[in-house]
């Protein structure tokens, strides 16, 4: 995965620059995207680098999602029930560039269901 390419591909995505304070996000999700590869998985396929900066892009609206749930008011503050449209967003272009990359990466939900035709007792 080409960095630089993240990082252009998380400005898009976030509107941010990349500075101190995203360079941490972006490489976190750069190492959670590696950890989620397949052993086989071509590591210099460009849906990684797209999938990379979605994942920082989603991280980084978490991050202003929680410090900013709170609502000024006259009287001072309180949490905010609204939810952050940017982290709703976010999260859809996320789960858009899992499911490009469904076949480089290990699936997140796996449900095991057994069947027995004995009964136990």
């Amino acid at each position: 995965m080409n960095l630089e390419s993240v990082k252009t591909l998380f400005t898009l995505f976030s509107g941010e620059d990349v500075s101190e304070v995203c360079t941490p996000v972006i490489l976190l999700a750069v190492s959670e995207v590696e950890k989620m590869l397949l052993p086989e998985a071509d590591r210099s396929d460009i849906r990684l680098e797209f999938l990379c900066a979605s994942v920082a892009n989603h991280r980084l609206q978490q991050i202003k999602s929680a410090r900013e749930r709170y609502e000024f008011t006259v009287v001072g503050k309180m949490l905010s029930s609204s939810q952050g449209g940017m982290t709703v967003e976010s999260e859809k272009l996320l789960r858009d560039y899992m499911q490009l990359c469904d076949d480089l990466i290990k699936p997140k939900t796996f449900i095991f269901m057994g069947f027995s035709d004995k009964l136990e007792g």
